[in-house]
C-alpha cells in the first residue's frame, strides 16, 4: 500500500521516497512486536495501538488512498483484508 501510495504521490518508480521508506521501516518494526503475532486483527479494530499518534495518522493517509486501489492491484490481499475487517461495531 505505501508504495501504490508513494507512486502516486512522489513520483517514485521502483524505490520508495526517504520519507515512505520510513514509514515503511516504522510499521515493519511495528507489527514485528505486536503482541498479538499472527493472530493480530486489522489495525482499526486492534485494541493495542502500537503507532505513535504521528505515524498512525501517516499510515491512515496512506490506507485511505491505496485501500479501494488494493482490488485491482492485489484482489486476494483485498479480499483477505475484507474478510478480517467487521463490517460494524460491537
Amino acid at each position: 500500500m505505501i508504495r501504490m501510495y508513494c507512486r502516486a504521490h512522489h513520483g517514485a518508480k521502483k524505490n520508495l521516497c526517504e520519507d515512505c521508506a520510513g514509514l515503511l521501516a516504522y510499521a515493519q518494526e511495528r507489527i514485528a512486536q505486536c503482541p498479538f503475532g499472527d493472530g493480530k486483527p486489522v489495525c482499526n479494530k486492534c485494541t493495542v495501538h502500537c503507532y505513535n499518534p504521528g505515524m498512525r495518522a501517516r499510515v491512515q493517509t496512506v490506507m485511505r488512498y491505496a485501500g479501494p486501489r488494493m482490488i485491482w492491484h492485489h484482489p486476494i490481499l483485498a479480499i483477505r483484508h475484507l474478510l478480517r475487517s467487521p463490517t460494524s461495531d460491537p
